[in-house]
């Protein structure tokens, strides 16, 4: 090699590092490359107050049919995202205006996600999960306290496929008395949880399905004798056609198994919508959800009194879903259950329309034709009629007000069985105030 050219080696050798962090325009001057901020940091708060006024409706165990009360509910959310990884912090308190002990603080999410190119990912915490329309799996979101679980979620994402994993195995403490393994009253309504969700959208189609399964264990038997798990089961499927100006969904779901009680489980439920939107202003909505019923009352738990009527329970249980977007704003029904536990199922035929006259306004009004799924004995089956009406305003990106009011005219058959009035007239009205305001971004 001729020394010339070694000395030009050595030399580029041992150019400085910057050299290399520069760039040539199209004139051959230097320029700099711009340096990448990969790190994210966002700071939330959300502030949401509450208003309702209820005339007509009872409660299980309540004997004032009237009521009036004021809620609020506070979250500080941090979120920190770089590549691979994020990671959520939401602080929680809620509670009714002048409640004793001021309300309920938690944490309602807190979790690290980590993420691979490929579409795969692992998630662990307490998340609030959501899936499909949320019938079953959902945040419920109207109850200030809102629902989140604590569980591992691995999956994969891509090329119109989403796969999740869901575990979770929950206790009252780490202490080991008892085995440690008896769970009552503790944060979640379960003590053991694996979900499968798939989910496929068509390339260049607009149809997605939407596949589930879930093994649910319920803690039973005695805390004396370290009690057992039950188990119960619920498969199904949800599916969305969207072509133009229409929305079409189905979903149907089955329970199997056995309850905490150990009591057999053969249960279902269906539904059906449709969505017409001819325009960015109006849409118009028709739909029917079946949930099916118990005829008789359970068996009571082993060492309990009651009267033993019949041995597997057919009573849906639509279990952690967003019961309050589907069954009348009223809430009668699956946010709270009927006299004892029973339910006798619930048939709901609706049809609604909404309208947007300008920018940040939405006014909504609907009807629902309620009634039970099963037939009892002197009993008709109708329920009642729902009307609702509610309005909302977006005054900017992060303030919006809105407010609903709805009237029933209930039959006896509610106030049999424990839901309404003797009157037969339920009246709700409602307000709500959220302001949600980002405090704080950065990058580096």
């Amino acid at each position: 090699m001729h020394h010339t050219h070694l000395w030009c080696l050595v030399a580029l050798l041992t150019l400085p590092l910057s050299v290399f962090a520069n760039e040539r325009d199209s004139i051959g001057q230097s320029v700099t490359k711009p340096e990448t901020k990969d790190n994210v940091l966002k700071v939330d708060l959300s502030l949401l107050t509450h208003g309702e006024t209820r005339n007509g409706g009872l409660p299980q165990g309540a004997t004032e049919d009237k009521t009036n009360f004021v809620m609020g509910r506070e979250r500080l959310v941090i979120d920190y995202e770089r590549p691979g990884l994020e990671t959520k912090l939401n602080i929680q308190h809620s509670g009714v205006w002048g409640q004793s002990g001021k309300g309920a603080f938690n944490v309602y999410e807190a979790w690290a996600k980590m993420s691979a190119r490929n579409g795969l990912f692992a998630q662990v915490g307490r998340l609030a999960l959501a899936y499909d329309d949320e019938r079953i799996i959902g945040t419920n979101d109207w109850a200030m306290a809102a629902l989140s679980h604590d569980a591992l979620r691995v999956g994969y994402e891509g090329h119109g496929h989403k796969a999740h994993l869901i575990l979770a195995y929950n206790q009252n403490a780490e202490n080991v008395n008892n085995g440690g393994s008896y769970y009552v009253n503790g944060a979640q309504p379960y003590k053991s949880l694996q979900t499968v969700w798939y989910h496929y959208d068509i390339p260049k189609f607009p149809l997605g399905a939407s596949l589930l399964f879930m093994n649910i264990g319920m803690q039973g038997g005695d805390k004396e004798a370290n009690g057992h798990t039950e188990h119960q089961q619920l498969l199904g499927g949800f599916i969305q056609f969207t072509p133009k100006h229409w929305s079409i969904e189905g979903s149907y779901y089955h329970q199997l198994g056995k309850n905490e009680d150990g009591i057999k489980i053969d249960a279902w439920m269906a539904s059906a919508k449709v969505m017409y939107i001819p325009s960015n202003k109006y849409d118009f909505q028709v739909g029917y959800d079946y949930l099916s019923g118990d005829e008789l009352f359970a068996v009571p738990a082993k060492g309990k009194i009651g009267v033993i009527q019949h041995k597997v329970i057919k009573g849906f249980n639509p279990i952690y879903g967003s019961h309050h977007k589907f069954y009348g704003a009223m809430d009668f029904f699956y946010v709270s259950t009927y006299v004892n536990g029973f339910t006798p199922g619930l048939q709901n035929t609706y049809f609604g329309a909404s309208y947007k006259p300008f920018k940040g306004l939405c006014l909504q009004a609907s009807y629902h034709y309620l009634a039970m799924a099963t037939q009892l004995i002197d009993i008709e089956k109708t329920l009642g009629h729902e009307l609702e009406i509610q309005g909302s305003y977006k005054f900017t990106k992060d303030i919006s007000l809105s407010a609903g009011f709805s009237y029933m005219t209930g039959t006896k058959n509610m106030e049999k069985l424990r839901r309404a009035s003797s009157d037969g007239r339920l009246r709700w009205g409602w307000i709500s105030l959220n302001i949600s305001p980002r405090l704080f971004t950065t990058k580096w």
